[in-house]
């Protein structure tokens, strides 16, 4: 069993290097018929971006990606200097239209996003003319090596059941230098992903096919990231299968995370826009889908019809009517432990890191600052661009709405969601961003903490103080401290992911939907009262 595994591991590393060296491969460069197309669906007008692009793409060289996207970004910086230069020296002699004028010419978007639509125009190569052969050598090597490395554990692991033994004593699970290579890879991924996927184009060549079968169109990097979670998530959920099999409550909130990531935030979306109508996420709720009330957001659904007009009118319902109500029947973790794909991932493809959860108090405190920052900052964001959108005005109350939105958008939807939320996984734990930045978790944690049914009920009798409990909690929750007092645990950042109860060798852990006597009363956490947790025990 162990030759299997070890054959799977050095499988799966070879599809990885094959898929990572893809990057380096291929030559870039177009036709001016190609140009010229480009420049003409783009209506762009300024012909200083015009002749800066043929002088850097229109060439017989056979550029590498990241040549060929040097010199398309520094052609649409040349292009820009030049009509901010003009604005500037307009603005100063107060010639309003001329400097009006100059706005046209300039090239809006990222130069990374410019650059991207161009590779996918320019790619030449083996990777783009092969691309089933080398997805089977990539993605098909990473899931057949992952899975000959999970699936002896069957046996490996003896009788259905969990043993804190051994979670701290191999490299890759305690925090070790293989952690370490992992986040490393997990960090270069996510900032490539989110800040330079020109030069992962060859990636999107890989998956061209599928894409094209599903929505009619090429890859994007949207496209790769999103088959990429998914294939994760299924590879992963063997391992979960396989690990909490005596556990029904485990193997079912796999399946329905499968599910809900796979069908509702892969399939339906492409297939809603193979279909032109805007490809929406069903179970996405507000504010974790945090631009569900930008300008283009809203000006699409509004452009789509009936179909824009029932995404608009469920979003709002989802979030102010169907998620409180489901969160005061069965706690957050309907939401955050059956439903979402950030907390899928962390399930799954996390489940191995979930001991590095810090459960000291500092921490606890942090966790409640940061996340109620954020949701207050998102919150805000929103009330500000839907002022600016029926206004019609660029800002309120002397905020900016294009800068609250992009600076939200690079710290809170690229930086804390992706590099540091997934990145972060060996070091930190599996849950750093459900934990301390999701707004949509501190929405769901709030009504959960105050009006809920949903509590883990302890019998402090049983308890042997093993530690398993509070070891597994990924939400840095001292779980233990609860059991041996015989305390009801209903703290706010509790998901119900059910592996403290699904690790106690005691049966002492109990998810329950019950009436809501026993839970501290919000009036007296609100106005520092004391409260005798002891007599909020519940009795059954």
């Amino acid at each position: 069993m162990k030759a299997i595994k070890h054959t799977g591991i050095v499988i799966f590393l070879i599809g990885l290097a094959i898929f990572t060296g893809t990057i380096f491969t291929g030559s870039f460069s177009l036709t001016s018929d190609e140009l010229n197309t480009f420049i003409n669906q783009k209506k762009y007008k300024s012909e200083i971006i015009k002749d800066e692009l043929k002088k850097a793409t229109v060439t017989s060289e056979d550029l590498n990606i990241f040549e060929f996207s040097s010199r398309v970004r520094a052609a649409y910086k040349a292009s820009n200097d030049h009509y901010d230069a003009q604005i500037a020296k307009y603005n100063l002699e107060k010639n309003w239209d001329k400097k009006g004028e100059q706005y046209q010419y300039k090239i809006y978007g990222k130069p990374h996003t410019v650059s991207f639509e161009l590779a996918k125009i320019a790619g030449k190569g083996y990777i783009k003319d092969n691309a089933g052969l080398v997805w089977w050598l990539t993605f098909g090597l990473g899931i057949i090596g992952a899975l000959l490395f999970i699936l002896p554990n069957y046996k490996l692991l003896g009788n259905a059941g969990i043993k804190n033994n051994g979670i701290y004593l191999e490299s890759s699970t305690n925090r070790g230098f293989l952690a370490w290579l992992v986040l490393i890879y997990l960090v270069s991924f996510y900032l490539v992903l989110y800040f330079m996927p020109d030069y992962v184009v060859n990636w999107t060549f890989i998956f061209d096919p599928i894409s094209k079968s599903l929505n009619g169109g090429p890859a994007s990097q949207w496209f790769v990231y999103g088959f990429l979670y998914c294939a994760l998530m299924l590879v992963m959920a063997t391992r979960m299968y396989i690990k909490y099999r005596h556990n029904k409550y485990q193997i079912l909130r796999t399946t329905s995370v499968l599910f809900f990531q796979i069908v509702f935030a892969f399939l339906i979306p492409e297939i809603m826009t193979s279909l032109n109508m805007p490809g929406y996420d069903f179970k996405n709720a507000f504010p974790l889908d945090y631009d569900f009330f930008f300008e283009w957001n809203l000006d699409s659904l509004k452009e789509s019809g009936a179909i824009g007009l029932f995404i608009l009118v469920w979003g709002i319902i989802l979030t102010l009517v169907i998620v409180p109500v489901m969160v005061y029947f069965f706690g957050k973790r309907w939401y955050c432990s059956w439903v979402c794909g950030c907390g899928g991932l962390a399930e799954t493809l996390g489940d191995p890191y979930r001991q590095h959860s810090n459960k000291s108090m500092k921490a606890w405190k942090l966790e409640r600052w940061i996340i109620h920052f954020v949701l207050l900052f998102s919150l805000a964001m929103t009330a500000v661009t839907l002022y600016c959108y029926f206004t019609g005005t660029q800002s309120f109350l002397g905020i900016n709405s294009q800068w609250i939105k992009d600076t939200y958008s690079f710290l809170i939807g690229a930086w804390f969601a992706g590099v540091i939320g997934t990145g972060f996984y060996p070091i930190f734990g599996n849950r750093v961003w459900c934990r301390f930045g999701c707004p949509l978790a501190a929405y769901l944690g709030l009504v959960q903490r105050f009006k809920s049914r949903f509590r883990i009920t302890t019998n402090g009798g049983q308890c042997i103080s093993c530690g398993n409990c509070s070891t597994y909690c990924e939400q840095g929750i001292d779980v233990r401290a609860y059991a041996q007092k015989g305390e009801n645990i209903v703290r706010s950042s509790c998901v119900g992911c059910g592996i403290c109860s699904a690790v106690c060798p005691r049966g002492v852990l109990k998810l329950e939907n019950g009436p809501e006597e026993g839970r501290i009363n919000p009036t007296d956490v609100l106005l520092g009262n004391d409260v005798d947790l002891m007599k909020l025990v519940n009795d059954k």
